[in-house]
């Protein structure tokens, strides 16, 4: 009995640390017209609004939706809350999140006898969630302390197609991004064609199916960009703790610099 309650007090410290460390997440809203986009950001430790920082934007998933501020912390977060990651990177995280009503990237999905397609489109108007997040993306771009040449994205599932529309719509800001079993009409790659890549999926994936991220790879190959590829062959749909755990990513993603004239904040592109 004695095990089981320090086992219970020990697992209460973890969870209020976390909870504690989220907290270095602040919660902001990006209002557009009657619509508001709620986010939280990360600032890097002695924050100087004189000097210019990294910027990265996670997309999450389709379970994480809500207007609760929170959720979008689920997956990732750790990841950008590690010591080993603030003392190497000094950069600025910002986690916006989807709300239930809405979907990251333009695309119809279909349910038959349990299994879901996916059909991207090609343009159109964005959803509402891409609509403000696109605003969002200007308006931190235009910080001061943003550095331009240094503007990186990511995402899974849901957030990983929302990557590849968010290239697709703004394809001269982002220096690299890593999309994580997401998917993309191959018709878009040539609109992200120069931006470098580090794609994964799970080769068991149920949900979202392998093939769509190896067909968007397959495509900019054919237009001469190659990516980076991952496939984890025994994850299922969770491929992003192992992406998460990726001990080059980070490393790989900094390295990525913008051509200083290429970002200029351009109108979304459809």
């Amino acid at each position: 009995m004695k095990k089981l309650i320090s086992l219970f007090v020990f697992s209460l410290v973890l969870t209020s640390a976390f909870a504690q460390d989220l907290s270095k997440f602040k919660k902001e809203n990006f209002i557009k017209g009657a619509d508001t986009l709620k986010y939280r950001i990360l600032y890097p430790e002695n924050f100087d609004a004189a000097k210019k920082y990294p910027v990265v934007l996670f997309l999450h998933g389709s379970g994480e939706r809500g207007s609760d501020n929170e959720k979008q912390l689920v997956h990732g977060s750790k990841m950008f809350l590690t010591d080993d990651f603030r003392k190497k990177f000094s950069a600025i995280v910002v986690f916006p999140q989807c709300t239930e009503d809405s979907f990251w990237s333009n695309v119809e999905i279909e349910t038959v006898t349990g299994k879901r397609f996916f059909n991207f489109l090609t343009g159109g108007a964005p959803t509402k969630a891409m609509s403000l997040l696109l605003g969002l993306t200007d308006e931190l771009v235009k910080k001061t302390f943003a550095d331009q040449t240094k503007i990186y994205l990511g995402g899974l599932s849901m957030g990983g197609m929302g990557t590849f529309e968010l290239l697709r719509r703004k394809p001269k800001t982002f220096a690299a991004a890593f999309p994580i079993c997401g998917g993309d009409n191959v018709a878009n790659v040539k609109k992200y064609k120069k931006i470098p890549l580090w794609i994964f999926h799970g080769g068991l994936d149920d949900v979202v199916n392998p093939q769509l991220s190896y067909n968007v790879y397959h495509a900019l190959k054919k237009v001469g960009h190659t990516p980076k590829f991952t496939v984890y062959p025994k994850a299922t749909h969770n491929s992003w703790d192992s992406t998460f755990a990726e001990p080059e990513l980070m490393s790989w993603l900094f390295s990525k610099t913008k051509n200083q004239t290429s970002q200029v904040p351009a109108r979304s592109s459809e």
